[in-house]
């Protein structure tokens, strides 16, 4: 069995992570269960302990289970929609709700952040750097990673649980998570400033600049959003063009005559 390790790690674990997300909406692990150990987890998946780690620590921070320390890694429920249907949600009203809720909990997590909270932040920040120098623009786990961290600081459960849904309607409906990629890919560089900015007004206490710095970087995905939903209304008015085109042409109509 070849186990895989080192840089290996940051690309592997993101394809054990959803083998085991599979197998949590599988109902293999229902709500409540408690995981196999990460021995047992390593032999099943063929990688390393470390890589089945941050695999974990990536289903944590995506709010699918739970680590207790001294017990366990926990399968928590998955998400359900209710009866106003998150399928019908557009992103722009995801992005909306999420610069109006994230910016007031940066400016919240201003004041609450402690040491090691910024250096999970940096850690995060980190990872999305590499993310970018290795051309893996659309990975969201260090970006959800980092939002997460300023949700939790706050110590304010109802609101880390609006964040945390809203970050769960973004992954799991393809249309939004397909639009929140698409922004990704525009410019990674910026994506990485924008994220310096917010740590920078946060590690200076700056409540204010940390809202600002927030609602910049949201700014820029609904204008990115209005780009990628008007080139792809442009992209299908020519599919339509050149159908009826094709359809209606002289050489067609020729060889059906022939």
């Amino acid at each position: 069995m070849t186990k895989t390790g080192g840089n290996g790690n940051k690309r592997t674990y993101r394809k054990v992570a959803q083998k085991m997300l599979a197998a949590l909406d599988s109902g293999e692990f229902p709500a409540g269960a408690r995981l196999p150990p990460e021995r047992e987890l390593s032999e099943r998946y063929g990688v390393s302990r470390p890589t089945i780690r941050e695999a974990i620590i990536a289903l944590e921070v995506m709010g699918r289970v739970e680590v207790q320390t001294g017990s366990g890694v926990y399968a928590l429920k998955a998400f359900k929609t209710n009866s106003d249907n998150p399928r019908d949600y557009s992103p722009f009203e995801i992005t909306e709700a999420r610069v109006l809720v994230e910016s007031e909990a940066a400016a919240l997590a201003a004041s609450t952040l402690n040491e090691e909270q910024f250096e999970e932040l940096q850690a995060a920040l980190d990872e999305m750097i590499q993310e970018n120098e290795n051309g893996d623009l659309t990975s969201e786990v260090a970006d959800r990673k980092f939002h997460a961290v300023i949700a939790d600081s706050t110590q304010n459960r109802p609101l880390i649980n609006i964040i945390r849904h809203l970050w769960d309607i973004q992954e799991n409906l393809p249309d939004i998570k397909m639009a929140h990629q698409s922004v990704c890919k525009t410019d990674g560089a910026r994506r990485i400033a924008e994220h310096q900015a917010i740590l920078d007004a946060l590690k200076a206490r700056d409540a204010h600049g940390a809202r600002v710095a927030m609602r910049n970087h949201f700014s820029r995905s609904l204008e990115a959003l209005h780009a990628t939903t008007e080139q792809r209304a442009v992209e299908e008015i020519q599919r339509q063009l050149h159908a009826r085109r094709e359809r209606f042409s002289l050489n067609r109509i020729q060889y059906a005559a022939e």
